[in-house]
């Protein structure tokens, strides 16, 4: 909302402790520079990829975006990714104001609503590199809200 009160174009969504890692914020750009109205920053495509975490993370993520794209019916392939881009004109027509959904839910509902609206989301290859300090914020409740607001999403424009 800040940004977009201020007249900024585009936007970018990262984690702040360089498991995004900032090298690839040229290619999210040269995308939304290209027409795409949402980039993802996926893990799940070809060149794509994620580094130490252990099989449950691998299988609780990838798990997670396979059921989102089950659930919604989308070819995203990593609908979980907290590394995006958006125009200024998509989070307009997403209307931030009207999200729903907390904690990771969060990624599945900007994405979908995107989709659902007719806007171009593209998918660029990332390597998420797992952090070194600290541990994952993902409480169970958080888990759970992912799974039950899917399908709530499925309903809403």
């Amino acid at each position: 909302r800040w940004g977009l009160e201020r007249d900024y174009q585009r936007f970018f969504e990262m984690d702040a402790d360089f498991s995004h890692d900032p090298r690839h914020l040229p290619e999210l750009l040269r995308e939304l520079d290209a027409g795409a109205d949402v980039v993802v920053g996926s893990r799940n495509i070809p060149g794509g990829a994620v580094q130490g975490w252990g099989i449950a993370r691998h299988l609780l993520s990838r798990g997670g975006s396979l059921y989102s794209r089950i659930v919604l019916n989308v070819a995203v392939r990593d609908m979980t990714t907290g590394f995006k881009g958006y125009s200024r004109h998509a989070l307009e027509v997403i209307r931030v104001e009207d999200l729903r959904s907390n904690g990771y839910a969060f990624q599945v509902e900007t994405t979908y609503r995107a989709l659902r609206r007719g806007l171009r989301v593209v998918e660029v290859p990332i390597v998420f590199v797992d952090r070194r300090v600290g541990r994952s914020k993902m409480s169970r409740s958080e888990v759970w809200e992912a799974v039950v607001r899917t399908w709530l999403m499925r309903g809403e424009s």
